[in-house]
């Protein structure tokens, strides 16, 4: 709520408060801030001087007074103190930081349907205790609807009356605001809590469109339009629009109580909530579907193990590449155990050299990247090749056994031939 510098007519105490600031002027009085001996801040209304002297107006106060002292809810402003006998009739009651909803809309513009639904939905529980009080609030609209921190709250009970009075203060005058007002508000008759939910329909419907459902004018334009025709809340939410018009029905029989409104739009406020999602600060709805997956750490590919030896002591693994001396593939050795692979300076392909330090882990023998090229081509012709391979070292190592053998038997033999007959 705005706070304007006091003027020099304003007072600087009201009985045991002291005045800080003016909050606002009506068409009773002059709205001050002030704070009492032990600094808790309140809202005191003080009537004009000019209306002081008038026993309707002093009446119409009283009865305001009356009102907040029998209301028990936290949808309202407590009552901390008044005096109607003062020269200036005035009451002080807790002070609520924060808005209007008028001012809010008029600032932020409209408000998104979850919000609209919560509040009408705490505004709709207060006013079941303002009419369990036998109150009728009679001027619910956005400027009497404050956004505290702890939530709206509703204020300005200055025509507040109780269940079933008459809204006409002289003859074809209707009290409270145009485009807010009930129906039976402007034809004069009797008042009950139906009343109080049409206005809180309208109340709502211009927070969530930014308009009164019947539009612009002049007062006799708008009380006309009230009783006549049908409101239009063009824009209003799809899921809002229903039950609102079902608060504006020109027939109170035909609107919601207060109850079944309260727990329609918290209802409405908790799926509103659920299907808004996560809204970054861009306003942007985000979608399961765009939320990346957590990323997965990312795993070094094993280096694929040295195949398992055969029968003859070599490799079963497909043919490697050819190294740069130009040798065609053959696992050599005289263990049968090891798997050789080209040489090039001196290094093994596809892996460090061997500088004794630690032993090298079994590769293929041009690496997993030749092997992994190759295997598929290699494949079909392996089995073949792989078996010509076998028969030629078979016969070479024949060969040399033979060879070796008479070489070992012509040695004896010439040894013994050189020491003779003893």
């Amino acid at each position: 709520m705005a706070m304007m510098r006091l003027r020099r007519e304003d007072p600087r105490a009201v009985g045991s408060f002291r005045i800080h600031r003016r909050l606002g002027a009506g068409g009773m009085g002059v709205v001050y801030l002030g704070s009492d001996r032990r600094g808790q801040r309140v809202a005191l209304k003080v009537i004009r001087p000019d209306l002081a002297e008038d026993q309707e107006f002093r009446s119409r106060f009283a009865r305001e007074v009356s009102a907040a002292r029998r209301i028990r809810g936290g949808c309202t402003a407590r009552l901390v103190a008044a005096d109607l006998d003062a020269d200036r009739p005035w009451f002080a009651t807790q002070y609520v930081p924060g808005p209007s909803l008028h001012d809010k809309v008029q600032e932020e513009g409209i408000l998104p349907p979850a919000r609209v639904a919560a509040i009408g939905a705490a505004l709709a529980e207060g006013l079941v205790a303002v009419h369990e009080a036998g109150v009728v609030h009679r001027d619910l609209k956005p400027s009497n609807i404050l956004l505290s921190p702890k939530g709206p709250r509703i204020i300005d009970f200055g025509i507040a009356w109780a269940t079933g009075a008459s809204t006409l203060t002289h003859v074809g005058t209707a009290v409270g605001s145009p485009g807010f007002l009930s129906p039976e508000q402007v034809r004069g008759v009797a008042v009950k809590p139906a009343s109080d939910v049409f206005s809180l329909g309208a109340t709502l419907a211009y927070a969530a469109t930014g308009d009164s459902p019947f539009g612009q004018g002049s007062s006799e334009v708008m009380l006309y339009r009230v009783v006549h025709e049908e409101p239009q809340i063009h824009g209003a939410p799809d899921a809002l629009a229903p039950l609102l018009l079902a608060c504006l029905a020109k027939d109170p029989a035909e609107r919601p109580t207060t109850l079944q409104l309260s727990v329609r739009l918290k209802e409405i406020a908790a799926r509103e909530a659920r299907g808004a999602g996560a809204v970054p600060a861009e306003g942007r709805q985000v979608h399961a579907a765009e939320v990346p997956a957590p990323a997965r750490p990312t795993e070094r590919q094993p280096e694929p193990a040295a195949p398992p030896a055969s029968a003859s002591g070599r490799s079963a693994a497909p043919r490697p590449a050819r190294g740069s001396g130009g040798r065609g593939p053959a696992a050599r050795g005289t263990n049968g155990a090891r798997s050789s692979t080209s040489r090039t300076n001196g290094g093994r392909v596809g892996g460090p050299g061997t500088n004794g330090s630690r032993p090298p882990a079994p590769r293929s023998p041009s690496g997993a990247r030749a092997q992994g090229r190759n295997a598929k081509a290699a494949a079909p012709g392996a089995a073949r090749r792989q078996g010509g391979a076998d028969s030629r070292l078979l016969r070479q190592r024949l060969i040399v056994f033979v060879l070796v053998t008479v070489v070992v038997a012509l040695g004896i033999a010439a040894a013994q031939g050189c020491q003779g007959p003893t």
